[in-house]
């Protein structure tokens, strides 16, 4: 049985947050939004960046759901990651938030970010290991360069759109060359060469 002052706490914070920020975020704002009292989310999260933690950890699982890494196929990852963000800006913004708000140089233990790269950096290591991913590659190197090239037109799905362009063909554009350029970096296993590849 699910709790609902827990849903509703969690839907409103996922929404503070991403609107808000960590540091802008308000207990107050969560609490009337969920139809709440300030000490009954303290009683469910000890602090506001505990609260965060939970929500950050639940949207990186949901990604990760959405999303699924294949190291044998990261173009396709790149894509699905591109398809993912624009379909939910919101989300994108939330996991900046917490890239930008981190306040310790020594990243926490239970860090959702951290826990979500290293789990990512063993699935590239594996696939070097059995020769299905270019082994000459660090594998943070690989992951880095495959989020920020897969998340580049999510950031920002209007610069260069034309008026009179239909934004949808526009974004297939970018989708295409997002896998495209991942593609050239890390091509994915049995790829079927180009005929300029010949």
């Amino acid at each position: 049985m699910t709790d609902s002052t827990g849903d509703r706490i969690v839907a409103a914070a996922t929404t503070e947050f991403s609107q808000h920020g960590i540091a802008g975020a308000r207990i107050e704002r969560i609490a009337r939004a969920a139809r709440t009292s300030k000490e009954r989310v303290y009683a469910y999260y000890r602090s506001k960046d505990a609260l965060y933690r939970f929500v950050a950890a639940r949207e990186l699982a949901a990604i990760a759901e959405a999303t699924r890494l294949d190291p044998t196929d990261l173009p396709g990852y790149a894509g699905r990651i591109h398809d993912y963000f624009v379909a939910h800006p919101e989300r994108l913004r939330l996991m900046n938030w917490g890239q930008l708000e981190v306040t310790s140089d020594a990243p926490q233990p239970d860090d959702p970010f951290q826990l979500s790269i290293r789990r990512k950096i063993d699935q590239l290591r594996a696939a070097q290991q059995a020769g299905d991913l270019d082994p000459a590659w660090d594998p943070i190197d690989i992951l880095v360069f495959v989020n920020q090239i897969a998340m580049s037109w999510a950031a920002q799905p209007h610069v260069g759109l034309d008026s009179t362009e239909d934004r949808a063909s526009f974004l297939a554009a970018r989708r295409a060359a997002i896998v495209a350029a991942v593609q050239r970096l890390f091509p994915a296993v049995n790829s079927v060469p180009t005929p300029e590849e010949h």
